[in-house]
């Protein structure tokens, strides 16, 4: 088993501490796809493609993003070690089959803001529980707004009447779609229920309230074979904040930039107290994810869609642990 050594100047325990704020980042049914390789001079971030979900996410679009999220939480706790991250995305031939590499540029003094994401990193949760009435007020929206555009990508809020109502019916035709697609719920199932000893996945303990046909929107049902009670005639809830998270243009680099906004986007609002969750069906099936983008005017590539809100507190999911998430130093990927 592959052991954890130093990098960028940090010691090896210094290291470690950077790869498990890493592998807090979100995932498809928690699926945790990214694996490292620790040089001296660099940490190269690659996709675990063992860990590809072939139905629901066939392009490993959703992969990359969480890809991209794990990087946005390895570059804030090299930041809260006093290391300034110094970025490649698609390196190429200077570090083959990965999908970015970390330098050390120097020395940084976190500020306060830096700070809050970095205590947010292990406090964030997908919170699958319906949300409370109280809504996300305008200085919190801007928060949102900001931090994706600080990550090169774009927010859209969905605010007006008829564009909620647009996304309701793009979600539950997504769906749809996905109900009716046996690979897909067989993947769904792998990653979900009791799984005694998993160190990935999503435990019944974090999968919310069980969907009824009367839910305004149409969310995943993580209970797969249990009965889970729900009040008749009961909404899950009607009135989320919902935003979606759009890169400037199509393919792996925006995928990555995407990721990040998007890590970014959740750790603020974890600092606003704010609790968030996936609405991912529309992005994952090709048709309906070419019409939200023509929603969103054409222009820009939709690449996940949160709901936001104020719930509360849900347990931590499981993760693997760093020597599972290491590769050899020789070892290629390609």
């Amino acid at each position: 088993m592959t052991e954890v050594t130093s990098a960028l100047g940090l010691d090896p325990d210094q290291v470690r501490t950077v790869l498990e704020s890493a592998s807090l980042a979100p995932s498809v049914h928690n699926s945790q796809p990214w694996r490292f390789r620790l040089l001296p001079d660099r940490i190269e971030l690659h996709a675990d493609m063992e860990r590809r979900l072939v139905a629901t996410d066939p392009d490993a679009r959703e992969l990359r993003l969480s890809c991209g999220a794990a990087l946005f939480n390895l570059r804030v706790a090299l930041q809260g070690l006093g290391v300034r991250p110094l970025v490649t995305l698609l390196p190429g031939q200077a570090a083959p089959g990965a999908l970015a590499t970390v330098r050390r540029g120097g020395t940084v003094r976190p500020d306060d803001e830096m700070r809050a994401l970095l205590r947010a990193v292990p406090a964030r949760r997908t919170n699958r529980r319906p949300f409370f009435e109280s809504g996300v007020d305008g200085r919190q929206r801007h928060a949102l707004v900001r931090a994706a555009e600080l990550e090169r990508s774009w927010l859209h809020i969905v605010a007006t009447r008829e564009e909620v109502a647009r996304m309701k019916h793009f979600v539950r035709r997504a769906h749809q779609i996905q109900l009716a697609d046996p690979e897909v719920q067989a993947e769904l199932r792998s990653f979900t229920g009791h799984r005694p000893g998993a160190s990935d996945g999503v435990p019944p303990a974090s999968a919310g309230v069980r969907p009824a046909t009367q839910d305004e929107w149409a969310f995943r049902d993580f209970h797969p074979g249990a009965d889970h009670d729900r009040l008749p005639g009961k909404d899950y809830e009607s009135n989320p904040l919902v935003v979606v998270v759009c890169s400037h243009y199509n393919g792996p680099l925006g995928e990555l930039q995407a990721g990040q906004a998007m890590q970014r986007v959740l750790l603020t609002a974890t600092t606003l107290g704010l609790s968030a969750s996936f609405l991912s069906q529309p992005i994952e099936v090709p048709g309906v994810r070419e019409e939200l983008r023509r929603e969103l005017g054409g222009t820009l590539a939709p690449q996940t869609v949160l709901r936001i809100g104020f719930s509360s507190p849900v347990p931590s999911t499981p993760r693997r642990s760093v020597a599972e998430l290491l590769l050899e130093p020789s070892t290629s990927t390609t």
